[in-house]
Order: C-alpha cells, then structure tokens, then sequence
C-alpha cells in the first residue's frame, strides 16, 4: 500500500470510526464506560470472576476499537520504536516483520498461522501477505471479527484469511497440530491470572505441529515492578483499565506455563526498544482530538460521554509513560517458544 493510499485508507478509517461512535445505541456506551469503571475497581482491590471480566473486555472493546481507529490505532497495540524516523504505522510493520522472522517457517507459502486475539485483522493480513499463506484468527468482539471479514473480502484474500469469534479461556476450535506457527500483539497474556495460564498454554501446544513456533510482542511487568512498592502499585492502577487488560504477568510465569505445557523457551527478554515515545505522540493526538470533540458536543454531533472517554485514555497513557520510563512495564516483551 503506497504512501497516498494508506493516507485515504486512514482518513476513510477515522470517518468511519466517527460515525460508529455517533450511532452506536446507548447501552453500548453505557456497557463501555461501566468496563471501564469494573477495571477501576478491580485495581482498586475487588474481587473478580474471570467470566465478568471477559465481558467486560468485550463491551469495552466494541467501542474502544472505533474510538482508536479515529486516532490511527486500529491494530490496538503500540509498537516499540524500532526506527525514530518513523511513525506508528511504520513501527508497526517493522514489530510484525520482526515476529515473523521469530517464527522461523520452513515454508511460508505452504504455512497455516494462528492469530490469538486478532482485533481487525490487519496483522493477520499483512503477515499472510508476506508469507503468501494462510492465517486463522479469532477475537472476543463480534464487531472487530466482522470488520476482518469484511476487509478480507475487500483485498480478495477471503480464501487464505479465516477469522471467528472466540475467547481466550474457551478451548480453541481447531484441530490438533493445525497450525505452522502461532502469535500474539499485547492481546493475549493481560487477560489471564497466573492460575489460568496453564489451560491456554496447553491449547496453544494442542494447536501447533510439533516443532512450530509461538512468538510474540506482548504486555508485561518486567521482574522490577514490586507489588509491595506504593509508587508502583498507584501506576499501574492508572494504566491497567487504559490498556483494556484485566491481569498483569511476569514472564517468568507465563515462560514457565509455556514449559509446562511442551515448550522450550527460545527468547524472553524486553523489548528492543520502548514504546512511550510513541505512545505520547498519540497522547498528544488525542488532546487534539478532544478539542475537535468539545466542539462536536456543543452542536449536539458528538456524545459528551467520548469525551469522558478520551479523558480516561489521557490519564491512563500518561501513567502508562512513567511505568515503561521507570522500567517496571513493557508494552512489547519478546517471547519465542518452540513446541517440543
């Protein structure tokens, strides 16, 4: 896609994303704000069951993924600043080539892989333009997973994107050794607590031909963050509901649940690069926003409660930025296993 087409393509996204906002019915927006008020409460020490949880991602979600695509976020994740020439977009691209590669495929053309947690599939379908095979994958919000469809269907690759709904803490629905390879982008770990991970890991093993990859760049505490630390427990208060995450893992317990399950551990390790540069610029991006958004408020185009959202988000990035700062988070933490 050349520079003048990804330009449209962005502005059309963002039009498209203002008018889902404007339209969405009422008790989606009212389902997204309590989300984000039930992550609140979490943080601040609530007891949860997992199956509230994973609803209140889904409501979350359906209205967050057109609020970010408004603001050039629609693969909803922040890549590390892999190039400082570069933009988000670009980063992005040069994150996903760097997953691939992790996954070492003997034969691209002919691989089948397996995007857990695929939002819009645009990674999926960038990922299955460079290897020039198939790519499944599936995500929690039924809008998200019909915005893939659609999308595939619009780039003529129908027949090597696949995509269905799907939760995390359900049994995958594909066959045993499926799959050459599987991955992840900050969708996958943040919504486990370490006693489940152990059941996901094992699917993932199930899924995989023996000898395939797991690969990716994911949400983590680094081994500095210390719970009985108040500074650090107040960030991540503020950013965890930013992020949509319901749990926050070390890597040494996710690496571990993965060697349980069958694999060996190739790479753990932080990211090559931090994420927060990035994540102010959109910071900023959405100060503007909000402007634009007041004065949509004021003639009744625009709901007052995006602009509560958007106020959330800006408070949430900004202790996002000091917890990665500080070193004791990492949006993009690396982990490549290999079934054994």
């Amino acid at each position: 896609m050349n520079v003048h087409m990804w330009d449209t393509y962005r502005t059309r996204t963002a039009i498209t994303g203002l008018k889902r906002l404007a339209t969405l019915p009422k008790e989606d927006k009212e389902a997204c704000i309590e989300a984000y008020r039930f992550f609140q409460r979490m943080q601040a020490g609530e007891e949860t069951e997992t199956a509230d949880e994973t609803r209140a991602v889904a409501d979350y979600y359906k209205v967050l993924n057109n609020m970010l695509s408004i603001f050039d976020l629609e693969k909803l994740y922040i890549p590390p600043m892999l190039d400082e020439t570069k933009g988000l977009y670009d980063n992005q691209i040069l994150t996903e080539k760097a997953v691939l590669a992790a996954l070492a495929l003997d034969d691209p053309a002919r691989s089948h892989l397996l995007d857990m947690g695929c939002g819009r599939g645009r990674i999926s379908h960038h990922l299955a333009t460079l290897t020039g095979g198939e790519v499944s994958g599936y995500n929690i919000d039924p809008d998200q997973i019909e915005n893939a469809i659609s999308w595939a269907e619009h780039t003529g690759m129908s027949d090597r994107l696949h995509f269905t709904i799907g939760n995390h803490h359900d049994p995958l629905a594909y066959d045993d050794e499926s799959f050459d390879g599987c991955f992840s982008f900050q969708a996958v770990w943040p919504f486990f607590k370490k006693d489940e991970l152990d059941a996901h890991a094992h699917e993932m093993a199930r899924v995989l031909k023996p000898g395939a990859r797991y690969a990716c760049s994911e949400y983590l505490l680094t081994p500095y963050f210390d719970w009985d630390d108040e500074e650090h427990v107040a960030l991540h208060r503020l950013f965890l509901p930013t992020l949509a995450a319901t749990q926050s893992m070390y890597p040494a317990d996710v690496c571990a649940a993965l060697e349980r399950a069958g694999f060996r551990i190739l790479v753990s390790a932080p990211s090559k690069s931090e994420a927060w540069p990035l994540c102010e610029q959109k910071r900023d991006l959405i100060l503007h926003g909000r402007r634009l958004v007041r004065g949509l408020e004021k003639i009744r185009v625009a709901p007052a409660w995006i602009e509560e959202s958007l106020d959330l988000l800006q408070k949430g990035g900004q202790a996002w930025t000091e917890a990665e700062r500080a070193k004791i988070a990492d949006l993009n933490w690396r982990i490549v296993a290999e079934k054994v």
